[in-house]
């Protein structure tokens, strides 16, 4: 046979504690999540942390190592400067009548960073030298 004792010791008092109805004890309080001052910054840094290394990524793929390359030739570019009416298909045509206006329009774009073939008067655009 097994018996339990219920909080009883060696002097005789009673350890146990004395049964309460749930209805009976005081309800605790919820408490909000309150950071202190180094909490907010540590959340603040966690949360940067993405945005920074994108960032850090990003710069680091750019194009920017096209700069250093040197291949032994001199760089000589024409300027124009867009007039009204001018395009790039008439730029093209008038500084290499024989070449294909499609690559140098695309060498023009490339060479002034350009996202599309639209150009503004008063535009100052840098020109590839046609051999």
């Amino acid at each position: 046979m097994s018996a339990v004792l219920l909080g009883t010791s060696l002097m005789g008092s009673s350890l146990a504690s004395p049964s309460v109805p749930e209805a009976s004890r005081p309800a605790l309080p919820r408490t909000r999540l309150r950071l202190t001052r180094r909490g907010r910054v540590v959340f603040t840094v966690l949360a940067a942390m993405p945005i920074v290394i994108g960032v850090l990524i990003g710069s680091l793929a750019s194009g920017g190592a096209m700069a250093g390359i040197d291949d032994g030739r001199t760089a000589v570019l024409d300027t124009i400067v867009v007039g009204g009416g001018d395009t790039l298909w008439g730029i093209a045509e008038s500084i290499a009548p024989s070449a294909d206006p499609r690559e140098v329009i695309h060498e023009i774009m490339r060479l002034n960073g350009l996202r599309d073939a639209v150009v503004q008067p008063g535009q100052r655009l840098a020109l590839p030298v046609v051999e």
